[in-house]
C-alpha cells in the first residue's frame, strides 16, 4: 500500500488528507510539531478573549481521524532524504514515504532587531504563541505591537480584552496603506484611534531593551523615544516556513518552489499552502498565497494530482475577509492601494465613518474589477458571480441589495448610493424604484 506522508496539520495538510481519503485507500500519515489535532488558526484570538475553548476550535472530533484511517504523529521533521524517501524526526525515529506533501505553513517575520529574542517578545501564529501570550500577559502594564496588518490588529484586540494598554508602531503613513487605498486606510486608522489605542504611524522600531533580569522592559524607536512595556508583539507579517527543506535537494526561494500542480523539483514531493512559492511565467512575480481559503483550495487540487488526476490549481476570484476591532472587512477581486491605469472607482462612506463601499471598475466598459467593503456584510457567492460575469458598475449598484445579508437594513443607504452615483456621473441618473429597493438606470 502506498504511503502518503504530510508534514503539517494546518488547513492545507488536512484538506489534502481528507480529499485523498475520499478517492483513495492510501495509507496517510500527518506529522505535526505544533499540535495533536487540527484546529482553526483564526480562532486563536477567541480562546484568549474567553469566547471559545480550545476543543471548540477543532472542526473534527478526535475520533474522526481513526475512523477515516488517517494516522496522526506528533513530532518535528528535521531532515528529508529524498533519495531514500525517508524522513528523520527530532526524537531519532525515521519514517518512510512513497509520496510527500510539505504543508508547513508560515512563521512570523523577524528583521534582526536587537533584543528580538528576549523573554516577553513574541509573534502570534501558532498554538504555542497563544500559550506564551497567556504567560506574558500576566501582570503586564503595557504592550507594544510592532507592525500593522491583520495579525497586529488581532493581537491588539486580544490585549485590550485583558485591559492591557497598547502602543502600535506602524511604518506606514496610515494603517495598512501598503494594502488598502488611502480612504479605507484612513477610515481604519480613525477607528483604531477611537478605541484609545496609541497608534504611532511612520514610526520604526530600533531595538528592544532588557531589564536587569534579561526580560523586555522597553522599546526604542528610530527617533530615539523609549516606550516602557512588558510585552512586545512582533507582527510585521509572515514568511513561508521552509526550515525543513534547507538541507535537502528540494528547491526553494522565498518559499518551496512548485509548479501549478504543486510539484517540487523532486519526484513524488509536493508543497502547498503558505510555504509554497508557485513559479509563474518569466517576467511575473512568483505567487505566495497565505490565506486560509487559498490553503483549502491548494489541498483540494493537490489531492487529485496525488491520486493520479493531475489537476492545475486555478485560484479564481481573489477573496479575503477580516475584522478591524468592530469593523468587518471583505475584499473581492483586485483593489490596489494606488489607482491603476485604466481603472476608476466608485466610493461611498457613511457619515459616521465606520462603513464604506469601494467598487473598482474598468474605465472603458465599467466592468467590475474589485470590491472593498467595510462594516457591511456581503455575500461572497454573489460578488464572485458578478466578477466572473464582468458585470458593470451600474448592474452591481442596481442589484446591490441582493448581495447584502440584511436588505432591509441596507435599504436606508440606497438613496445615498444613488446620490453618490449621480454626482459622479451627471450625464446618467439612477433612482430608486419599487418596494424591493432596487435601482433602475435612466439616461438623462
Amino acid at each position: 500500500m502506498e504511503h502518503l506522508v504530510i508534514i503539517g496539520n494546518g488547513i492545507t495538510g488536512i484538506t489534502t488528507a481528507r480529499h485523498v481519503r475520499k478517492i483513495s485507500d492510501k495509507r496517510i500519515t500527518i506529522i505535526s510539531a505544533e499540535s495533536d489535532h487540527f484546529y482553526s488558526r483564526p480562532a486563536l484570538m477567541y480562546i484568549f478573549m474567553g469566547h471559545m475553548r480550545y476543543p471548540d476550535t477543532k472542526p473534527y472530533e478526535d475520533w474522526f481521524w481513526e475512523k477515516n484511517k488517517i494516522e496522526l504523529l506528533r513530532g518535528l521533521v528535521t531532515e528529508i532524504d529524498s533519495d531514500n524517501k525517508t524522513l528523520s524526526l527530532a526524537d531519532g525515529s525515521k519514517i518512510m514515504y512513497d509520496q510527500l506533501v510539505i504543508a508547513t505553513g508560515s512563521k512570523s517575520n523577524k528583521f534582526g532587531w536587537p533584543g528580538q529574542d528576549l523573554p516577553g517578545v513574541q509573534g502570534l501564529y501558532s498554538l504555542q504563541d497563544l500559550e506564551l501570550l497567556e504567560k506574558n500577559s500576566v501582570g503586564a502594564k503595557r504592550a507594544v505591537i510592532v507592525g500593522g496588518g491583520l495579525i497586529g490588529i488581532e493581537l491588539v484586540e486580544m490585549l485590550l480584552s485583558r485591559k492591557i494598554p497598547v502602543t502600535m508602531l506602524v511604518r506606514e503613513k496610515s494603517y495598512w496603506d501598503n494594502i488598502l487605498p488611502q480612504r479605507e486606510s484612513k477610515l481604519i486608522t480613525r477607528h483604531i484611534l477611537e478605541h484609545g489605542i496609541d497608534l504611532r504611524c511612520e514610526t520604526n522600531l530600533k531595538e528592544i531593551i532588557a531589564d536587569p533580569d534579561g526580560r523586555v522592559c522597553a522599546v526604542k524607536t528610530e527617533n530615539g523615544e523609549e516606550i516602557s512595556c512588558e510585552i512586545v508583539g512582533l507582527t510585521p507579517g509572515v514568511a513561508p516556513n521552509i526550515e525543513v527543506v534547507k538541507n535537502s535537494q528540494i528547491a526553494a526561494g522565498r518559499g518551496i518552489l512548485v509548479n501549478d500542480f504543486f510539484e517540487t523539483n523532486i519526484p513524488d514531493v509536493y508543497a502547498a499552502g503558505d510555504c509554497a512559492e508557485i513559479v509563474t511565467p518569466e517576467g511575473e512575480r512568483n505567487k505566495i498565497e497565505q490565506l486560509w481559503y487559498t490553503g483549502r483550495m491548494h489541498g483540494k487540487a493537490l489531492a487529485k494530482t496525488i491520486c493520479g488526476e493531475r489537476t492545475i490549481y486555478e485560484r479564481g476570484i481573489w477573496f479575503n475577509s477580516a475584522k478591524f476591532l468592530d469593523i468587518e472587512y471583505q475584499t473581492y477581486g483586485f483593489v490596489s492601494n494606488v489607482p491603476r491605469k485604466g481603472e476608476s472607482s466608485f466610493y461611498w462612506e457613511h457619515a459616521e465613518g465606520r462603513m464604506c463601499l469601494h467598487l473598482v471598475y474598468n474605465a472603458q466598459n465599467h466592468a467590475l474589477v474589485g470590491v472593498n467593503i467595510f462594516g457591511i456584510r456581503m455575500r461572497h457567492t454573489v460578488f464572485e458571480k458578478w466578477l466572473t460575469e464582468k458585470r458593470t458598475l451600474e448592474y452591481v449598484l442596481e442589484h446591490l441589495c441582493e448581495a447584502n445579508f440584511d436588505p432591509e437594513f441596507f435599504a436606508e443607504f440606497e438613496s445615498e448610493f444613488v446620490a453618490q452615483y449621480n454626482t459622479q456621473f451627471p450625464g446618467q441618473k439612477l433612482r430608486l424604484q419599487g418596494k424591493r429597493g432596487l435601482f433602475n438606470k435612466i439616461f438623462a
